[in-house]
């Protein structure tokens, strides 16, 4: 017989699963479509969600050569989804930054990504809605306790 936790965990890991799957599908579907590779859609989701950066940045976000990186950000340039500005704090450095397009195709993707989290609520009865949102925000808060407590 499982216990609690053995249940827990078998079940946040089939959840885990199912999610990252359908939302990792739609997310590359969107790229794909857009003509982008994973590189660059993580370098794009970099500046995303953590603001203006160097190429350097970018490569070691990447794991890859500034090089490679120069590379990839120029094409991102020229298809206007990426600025180049002066650093203010070396003007010998380049910060990069999402421009308008490119803020607008990773909302987008984002929107794609969430859709099907729309198309599951419809399912579920407003009683189970409200017992996996109490039940996602207790699991959140232990989360980012547990992130908080780690260097």
């Amino acid at each position: 017989m499982l216990t609690t936790k053995q249940k827990f965990a078998d079940a946040l890991r089939e959840w885990v699963e199912v999610f990252m799957r359908r939302s990792m599908r739609e997310t590359v579907q969107f790229w794909k479509d857009a003509g982008l590779s994973m590189p660059q859609i993580s370098a794009m989701m970099r500046l995303h969600h953590h603001g203006a950066c160097g190429v350097s940045e970018v490569g070691a976000h990447l794991g890859v050569t500034n090089a490679a990186a120069s590379q990839m950000v120029d094409r991102l340039v020229q298809l206007g989804y990426l600025e180049r500005a002066e650093d203010p704090n070396d003007r010998r450095a380049k910060q990069l930054t999402l421009t308008a397009k490119g803020r607008a195709l990773v909302q987008k993707s984002i929107e794609a990504r969430r859709r099907w989290l729309d198309e599951l609520g419809a399912v579920l009865t407003a009683e189970q809605q409200t017992e996996i949102a109490d039940a996602l925000g207790s699991l959140t808060a232990a989360a980012r306790d547990l992130d908080k407590a780690k260097p």
